[in-house]
């Protein structure tokens, strides 16, 4: 690489990788779960678990600054093409529950952007949700296949605005108290150190898996490390003022959210409608009313719709772009005249499908969806990442064989150490992130409708792609046998 071409700086990586990593999202979601001692689980999150994970990132982008396919090809490097493809697949696949929200999400924006409230969806029995749900999915999923790419740009651009509001959703609600003298925290006793210190039980531990999911995807980062001016020094150096932007957004955003919902009193529907509503009550105190909450919803519907679309199309390539004929059949390989993968299509369809039609079977309304979906995709999205530390870990194994510019830890047993504690925690939170999120005497059966979706989800998604390479097995005999006939 040249050295013009070499120009990041290090607080330029730092901006890039907030703006991928972090959004309102993570905020309203963890309070949700643990109330305001999620100020405590942030701060041990970030130092046992966030910078370990960029770093690594780091190192492994730096020495396989040449792989196109990212975790995949870290994964192919360091073991073997079958890994490399179960790497590959995993990515994929984890975006099935994640494409079956994105619908939800985008009703929930609607209704709050036209009535100014939740109620549109509430008011809404949990078949029709479904099916609408259903209807939009499969309405994105055919203009996926056209191409999308203004709808890429102005998701771009929404993105943007989605990450400008919820910064200003944290100064604004500091900065409330002054401007509103009359107001009073909804949460008590908030400047004792004793609120925000976490209870370590077991309920406590099945909500860790959120924050990972919060604080993941940092190895969408790794194309940058080698376009920093000095990556052994600039990378790491970005890398802590993300951690330090997530940090403050985090603590400062979870106290805002105690300044408005009380945490000893969390209402039910939070996790569907707390952003919505947090922005309502800061235009009341700011004296502009709805405003600020109908430009958030308006930003989050645009942004929702985007991401759907974007990820119907991004992780299909990644999985499907230089498939191996070894592992994936012709038929999912297979391309239109327009270079559109139909049958990759097809099985998201399918997929996705079933997962939003799920609930009809066993939830009992929109914010009980909300909470497991949520929770669903918590538990199957960090699945992913464990590809990541297992790359790293096989790195330092085979310490001698790699070169790279930037090395997190320069000792390998310490680097196998780290990875091996952050694969660890990461299948720890997958796991205990399954215990569904509700009192089992209220309602029996949507606990266990909840469980054995939680635990069933991620295993029929795994062995589906452990299917396929005995089908693609399949397909290379049909075509040797013919071939040794004409011999």
């Amino acid at each position: 690489m040249s050295q013009n071409q070499k120009q990041l700086r290090w607080f330029t990586v730092g901006l890039i990788a907030f703006n991928m990593v972090w959004g309102l999202g993570n905020v309203v979601n963890n309070y949700a779960q643990q109330g305001i001692s999620v100020v405590t689980s942030w701060i041990l999150i970030l130092a046992l678990y966030f910078i370990p994970y960029a770093l690594i990132v780091g190192q492994l982008g730096s020495t396989f600054r040449n792989s196109k396919g990212g975790v995949s090809s870290w994964v192919e490097n360091t073991s073997t093409k079958r890994l490399a493809y179960y790497a590959a697949w995993t990515y994929w696949v984890v975006h099935i529950p994640y494409l079956a929200q994105k619908p939800q999400a985008i009703l929930i924006a609607l209704g709050w952007a036209v009535q100014g409230n939740g109620d549109m969806v509430s008011n809404m029995s949990m078949t029709t949700i479904a099916l609408l749900s259903l209807v939009i999915f499969l309405l994105f999923l055919y203009l996926s296949t056209k191409g999308l790419t203004t709808l890429k740009v102005i998701g771009g651009l929404a993105g943007t605005a989605m990450f400008v509001m919820s910064i200003l959703f944290i100064l604004l609600a500091v900065g409330a108290p002054a401007v509103s003298k009359g107001m009073e925290f909804a949460t008590p006793d908030m400047g004792n150190i004793k609120t925000y210190i976490p209870k370590f039980d077991f309920s406590y531990f099945t909500t860790i898996s959120m924050l990972v999911f919060a604080v993941g995807g940092a190895e969408k980062i790794s194309p940058y490390v080698n376009q920093t001016r000095n990556p052994a020094k600039e990378f790491p150096r970005g890398m802590f003022l993300l951690a330090g932007m997530v940090g403050v957004s985090a603590i400062l955003g979870s106290v805002a959210m105690g300044m408005l919902f009380a945490s000893n009193n969390i209402p039910a529907d939070l996790m569907r409608n707390g952003a919505y509503s947090a922005f309502q009550q800061l235009g009341n105190y700011y004296g502009v009313g709805n405003l600020l909450m109908i430009i958030y919803a308006l930003t989050n519907t645009i942004g929702q719709i985007s991401a759907l679309a974007f990820s119907i199309d991004a992780p299909l390539q990644i999985l499907l772009a230089d498939a191996d004929p070894m592992f994936v059949p012709n038929w999912l390989r297979k391309r239109s005249a327009k270079g559109t993968l139909v049958n990759g299509y097809l099985l998201t369809g399918i997929l996705v499908s079933i997962i939003i039609l799920l609930p009809i079977l066993g939830i009992g309304n929109t914010d009980e969806l909300v909470k497991w979906m949520t929770n669903l995709n918590s538990v199957v999205m960090p699945m992913r990442y464990l590809w990541v530390f297992f790359a790293y870990m096989m790195l330092n194994k085979a310490w001698k064989n790699y070169q790279s510019e930037y090395k997190f830890l320069k000792n390998p047993k310490l680097g196998f150490i780290a990875g091996t504690w952050c694969f660890a925690f990461t299948a720890f939170a997958c796991v205990l992130g399954m215990v569904p999120k509700l009192d089992y005497a209220t309602n029996p059966k949507a606990w266990w409708f909840q469980l054995m979706t939680n635990i069933l989800t991620p295993i029929v998604l795994i062995l589906l792609g452990m299917i396929l390479p005995a089908i693609a097995r399949r397909d290379k005999d049909k075509t040797v046998l013919p071939e040794l006939k004409e011999v």
